[in-house]
């Protein structure tokens, strides 16, 4: 069965945005979180344009290669205007999880206003065998709630943005990961944990 997994850029003081994020402002003054995907000289396998250092390339295109639907929260979908009608990911689909019509969703996009549980089910059988990855803080947080995520990582990026919107959200209790990577790279360390159930 397919895996569900998180990856995003963070803070080390754990946010996954700067201040005053959304359309056309994007990561509001959070930007450099992402500077790490065009650092580099090695391109990506997966994404035209991106030019990572050796070892993010590695870690980047190993994950990406996985990846065949993405689930993103509402505030994602809107921060980053729509994706441009299609997908965070060029290879795959992506399921926009929203309590309200999202009147701008295109034919290459799927709504679902029912949950957590619902998006996934949709995603998993979007992509194809391959896996979900989650975008998002809200989304990530209500997989976690749900029992739904195998995977988390982090590409943690060495600044204290001290403001903007958190990765997690509150949980009911505890979530227990394992360390299974951590790989040091230029503006970034990666670390890939699963998570202990």
């Amino acid at each position: 069965m397919s895996k569900v997994l998180a990856a995003l850029a963070v803070s080390v003081d754990g946010y996954i945005t700067g201040r005053d994020p959304g359309a056309g402002r994007g990561l509001g003054d959070g930007g450099m979180l992402f500077n790490w995907y065009f650092d580099g000289d090695t391109p990506s396998q997966v994404f035209d344009g991106f030019k990572l250092s050796a070892p993010s390339a590695r870690v980047f295109d190993a994950l990406a290669g996985r990846v065949g639907a993405i689930v993103a929260g509402r505030n994602t979908y809107e921060d980053s205007e729509h994706f441009g009608g299609g997908s965070p990911h060029p290879r795959a689909r992506l399921v926009v999880l929203s309590h309200r019509p999202v009147p701008e969703i295109t034919d290459r996009q799927t709504l679902v206003t029912t949950g957590i549980q619902d998006a996934i089910a949709a995603a998993r059988e979007a992509a194809g065998g391959k896996d979900v990855g989650l975008m998002g803080g809200g989304v990530v947080t209500e997989a976690l709630k749900a029992g739904l995520v195998d995977e988390v990582i982090l590409h943690q990026v060495p600044i204290l943005l001290g403001g903007g919107r958190p990765f997690f959200q509150a949980l009911p209790e505890h979530v227990r990961l394992r360390l299974v990577e951590a790989v040091p790279a230029p503006g970034v360390t990666h670390l890939h944990y699963e998570v202990e159930r």
